[in-house]
C-alpha cells in the first residue's frame, strides 16, 4: 500500500487491487491451517503414541517437548489467522472506498467532465447569462472538504455544472481521504503483527498476541463483528454458523475466539478450538497483574489448562472447554465426553462461593469428571458439564450468604442457564437427548429459577438437586418435569439443608445445640430469606429421594467440619450418591437407591 496520506492518489485507488490482498490473506490462512493440522497430528497422533509406547524419563521429556511445539503451533496459527483477517479486511474496506470513487468518475464521464490528477473536477459552459444570455463558462472546482457546500457566485447566475462538478470532486477527495485513513489504520496493525525471536512461546507472547486481538478488531471495526448474532436464540445462531463458509469460520475463530467460544448454539468442537487460544489469551492478559482477583483467575486459568494439556487416561472422557472467561467472579464450562455427541448430557452448577480460582478448576471440575465417568459406566453415550456460567454468592460468611444473596444472583444465572442448555438442544446430534440439569447449594436455587422461567430449562428431562437449601418452590410438581424426574440428595450432617427460614428460627426451631448461634444470627431475615422454599428431601415437597451417606458432624473430635456438604459427587467419600447421580444422568434413575424422607 501507501507510506502517508499524500501518497494516495485517486487514481493509485482506482488501480489498487484488492484481490492481491485476498490471495495473501488466503495464503496466510493455509499456513495457519497447516500449523494448526500439525498440533492435531501432535495431540492426537504423536503424544499417544508415545504414551502408548514409551514410558520413564527419556519418554516424559519428549513428551514435554512435543507439548512445546504444540504450543508453537497454536500460536502460529493464532497469529496467521490474525494477518488473514487484517488483509481480508483491509480490502474489504478499500473495495467499499473503490466502489464510492468509480462512482464518482462514471458521473463526471457521463457529464462530460474531466477529473484532474489532483482531484480537481473541469466542467464546460452552460446555462445562460443573465444580461446577455450567452452560456457562461466552464471552470475547475476544487473539494473544499464541506460537501454541498457551494460558493455564491454574486449577482451573476451560477453554471449549473459548477454544482454537479463540486459534488464530484467532494466523492473523489471523500474516498481518496478514506483509503488514506484506512490504509494507515491497517499499515500500523500489520507492523505490529510479528513474533518476538526464538522458539519458545511464553506467557508474556500470548499478552502481546492478546493486545495483537484487540488491534485488529478496532482496526477492522465492522468487518465481521456486525454480522455475529448475539442476540439470536442458540438455535438460530447454529442456523448461522452453518451457514458460513470455511473461510468465515476460521476468521471468526482468530478474531472472535472468546464471542464464538462463549456462544451458545455454536457446535461443542467449535467452541473447544476457540477457547483453548482464548483461554491462553487471558493468561496472557492477567499474568503479571498483583491484584487478588487477578491472581486467583489465573491460577484457576492455569489449572485448567494443566488439565487440558494433561494426558487423558484410558477410559476417561476427553475434556471439551465450552466456555471462559474473566468476566465477574469469572466464567468456566468443562464438558468431561462430547455433549454434542453423547445421548445423555449433564449439567452441574455450582453453589455458594464457586468463583473461577484453583479450588473450582480442581474440585468442582472433578465432580463433573467423576459424574461422567459413573454415567459412561452405564452408558458410553454420556457427557458430563461443570457449568459456572454466573456469579455464585461470594462471602467470608459462607451460610449466612444465603440469607443476603437473596434470589438476584439465581434469576440472572437462570437466564444463561437456559440459553446454555438450549444451545445444547440446538448442537446435540441425536433427536431426543437425555439432558439432566444438577444443582448444589446455591446452585440448585439457581437450577429452581431457571425452571420457572418460560418454557422451563429447554430440553431438561431430570433435575437432581443436593445440598440443597432449597429451590424457590415449594413442590416438585413445580419444576416442570414431573415430581418423578426431581431427584434430591441431602446428607443427614449437611447443615446447609437444614437451614430454617427466619421465621422458625424466630419460633425458636432451632434453640440450642452447635448451630444455635448460626440460626440466632440469621433469624433475623425474614421469612424466606434464608431457606428458598419447602424441603426439598421432606415428603411434602414430594421429590424423589436417594441415598447418600450421612457425611461428617459438624462438630466432631476434629473440630468444625462441612464435609457433609462437599462430597455428594465423590465416588470415594460417598459412592452411594455419587452411583445416584450417575445412574439418572445416564437415564437409568429407576436403579436409584431411595431413602426416606425427612
Amino acid at each position: 500500500m501507501t507510506t502517508g496520506t499524500a501518497a494516495l492518489s485517486w487514481a493509485a485507488l482506482r488501480d489498487l487491487r484488492c484481490a492481491e490482498l485476498e490471495s495473501a490473506a488466503d495464503g496466510w490462512g493455509r499456513v495457519g491451517n497447516r500449523a494448526d493440522a500439525a498440533r492435531d497430528r501432535i495431540d492426537k497422533h504423536l503424544l499417544n503414541g508415545l504414551r502408548e509406547t514409551q514410558q520413564g524419563a527419556a519418554a516424559e521429556s519428549a513428551a514435554a517437548r512435543l507439548r512445546r511445539l504444540n504450543r508453537n503451533f497454536q500460536y502460529v496459527h493464532t497469529e496467521c489467522g490474525l494477518i488473514r483477517t487484517t488483509l481480508n479486511s483491509l480490502a474489504h474496506e478499500m473495495k467499499a472506498q473503490q466502489r464510492a470513487l468509480m462512482l464518482a468518475l462514471e458521473d463526471a464521464a457521463a457529464l462530460k467532465f474531466t477529473v484532474q490528477a489532483d482531484g480537481s473536477v473541469s466542467y464546460p459552459a452552460a446555462g445562460e447569462g443573465l444580461i446577455d444570455g450567452r452560456p457562461l463558462q466552464g471552470g475547475t472546482t476544487t473539494s473544499n472538504g464541506l460537501p454541498d457546500l457551494v460558493p455564491p457566485s454574486g449577482l451573476a447566475a451560477p453554471n449549473p455544472n459548477v454544482a454537479k462538478a463540486q459534488d464530484i470532486a467532494d466523492r473523489v477527495v471523500g474516498a481518496v481521504r478514506a483509503a488514506a485513513e484506512i490504509d494507515w489504520r491497517y499499515a500500523g496493525i500489520l507492523r505490529r503483527l510479528k513474533a518476538e525471536e526464538g522458539l519458545a512461546v511464553p506467557t508474556s507472547t500470548w499478552k502481546d498476541a492478546a493486545s495483537d486481538a484487540a488491534d485488529v478488531r478496532d482496526a477492522a471495526r465492522t468487518y465481521l463483528r456486525d454480522a455475529i448474532p448475539r442476540t439470536a436464540s442458540p438455535a438460530e445462531r447454529n442456523a448461522w454458523w452453518a451457514g458460513l463458509t470455511q473461510e468465515q469460520r476460521e476468521e471468526y475463530l482468530a478474531v472472535y475466539p472468546d464471542v464464538i467460544g462463549n456462544l451458545d448454539g455454536i457446535p461443542a468442537a467449535v467452541r473447544d478450538a476457540a477457547n483453548r487460544d482464548n483461554l491462553q489469551l487471558l493468561i496472557g492478559t492477567l499474568a503479571g497483574r498483583d491484584d487478588a482477583d487477578s491472581v486467583a483467575k489465573l491460577a484457576g486459568l492455569r489449572e485448567i489448562d494443566r488439565q487440558l494439556q494433561a494426558e487423558t487416561k484410558f477410559g476417561e472422557p476427553s475434556m471439551y472447554l465450552l466456555g471462559i472467561s474473566n468476566e465477574g467472579n469469572g466464567r468456566a464450562i468443562v464438558a468431561f465426553g462430547d455433549p454434542d455427541a453423547a445421548k445423555n448430557v449433564s449439567t452441574y452448577v455450582p453453589g455458594l462461593n464457586t468463583s473461577l480460582d484453583r479450588e473450582f478448576a480442581e474440585g468442582d471440575l472433578k465432580r463433573a469428571r467423576d459424574t461422567a465417568i459413573g454415567a459412561r459406566y452405564y452408558d458410553r453415550s454420556s457427557a458430563s458439564i461443570a457449568w459456572l456460567g454466573y456469579d455464585a454468592p461470594q462471602t467470608p460468611d459462607g451460610w449466612r450468604s444465603l440469607a443476603v444473596a437473596g434470589d438476584g444472583r439465581a434469576e440472572s444465572g437462570a437466564r444463561a442457564l437456559n440459553g446454555f442448555m438450549g444451545g445444547l438442544v440446538a448442537t446435540n446430534e441425536h433427536a431426543d437427548p437425555h439432558l439432566t440439569a444438577i444443582g448444589h447449594s446455591y446452585g440448585s436455587r439457581t437450577v429452581g429459577a431457571a425452571t420457572q422461567r418460560d418454557g422451563g430449562i429447554p430440553g431438561v428431562d431430570d433435575i437432581v438437586l443436593v445440598g440443597s437449601p432449597g429451590v424457590g418452590v415449594d413442590s416438585a410438581e413445580n419444576l416442570g418435569v414431573g415430581r418423578g424426574h426431581v431427584f434430591v440428595g441431602a446428607a443427614e450432617n449437611d447443615v446447609v439443608t437444614k437451614l430454617p427460614s427466619g421465621r422458625q428460627a424466630a419460633l425458636g426451631g432451632v434453640a440450642s445445640g452447635p448451630l444455635a448461634h448460626i440460626i440466632r444470627d440469621l433469624a433475623d431475615q425474614g421469612e424466606g430469606d434464608l431457606w428458598f422454599g419447602k424441603d426439598p428431601a421432606s415428603a411434602e415437597f414430594g421429590a424423589q429421594r436417594f441415598r447418600v451417606a450421612d457425611g461428617p458432624r459438624l462438630v466432631g473430635l476434629g473440630g468444625f467440619s462441612i464435609d457433609a456438604h462437599s462430597q455428594y459427587f465423590d465416588p470415594a467419600r460417598d459412592a452411594a450418591s455419587a452411583n445416584s447421580i450417575a445412574l439418572i444422568s445416564a437415564g437409568h434413575s429407576d436403579k436409584v437407591e431411595p431413602q426416606e424422607y425427612r
